[in-house]
């Protein structure tokens, strides 16, 4: 789907408009889950921030309970590594080439610049006393990374998609801490447990 001008400003309209009462994310029955009450006490450039760092953990984890299974899943039968990396998951990272480890750095580290280009006002133009302000036109997640075209330019539908990723991403953190957990109690991989 190809995003309109008009849609797009529909959009950013509703971004500028970021508060507690109309932050995607919330759902019945809990509405918004905040038991801690960071929201109820941010204001809307911290809400933002807070959202953003949602966003970034929640797509990470999904990431990596993805990783977890494939992983193990594949292990000794692919060319990566030739082989040579075997057991649970959350061993897996330390026996790979360290060249791995510079092209992963070198990688996230690109991915990152990038991000902070897109959603951060350059440092030379944020007061001492306000470090990391998201720029005003820019929603939460929104990098402009959609190769797929999934994205819906009508602004409900925007909004959905974003309350359907905040909750895969809310999942997905507490699978992924799951499956950590799981594995360093027992040594034994999740695949491992699933089919005993």
């Amino acid at each position: 789907m190809k995003t309109s001008v008009a849609a797009l400003s529909l959009i950013a309209a509703s971004a500028s408009a970021f508060s507690i009462d109309t932050i995607p994310g919330a759902i019945a029955p809990t509405g918004l889950f905040d038991p801690l009450g960071f929201a109820a006490q941010a204001d809307e450039a911290t809400l933002k921030r807070y959202r953003e760092a949602e966003l970034t953990h929640g797509r990470v984890s999904m990431l990596a309970t993805v990783g977890f299974l494939v992983g193990e899943a594949v292990e000794s039968k692919t060319f990566l590594f030739n082989g040579e990396v075997t057991g649970p998951a959350i061993t897996h990272l330390t026996q790979v080439n360290p060249i791995f480890w510079l092209l992963l750095g070198g990688s996230i580290a690109k991915a990152e610049t990038e991000r902070a280009k897109i959603g951060w006002v350059e440092p030379d133009d944020v007061p001492v006393d306000q470090p990391g302000q998201l720029r005003e036109d820019y929603i939460p997640g929104n990098l402009g990374f959609d190769p797929l075209g999934l994205k819906p330019s009508d602004p409900d539908e925007f909004f959905t998609m974003q309350t359907k990723e905040l909750q895969n991403g809310r999942l997905a953190m507490l699978g992924a801490a799951g499956f950590l957990a799981q594995e360093l109690v027992d040594g034994k991989g999740i695949l491992e447990h699933l089919n005993a």
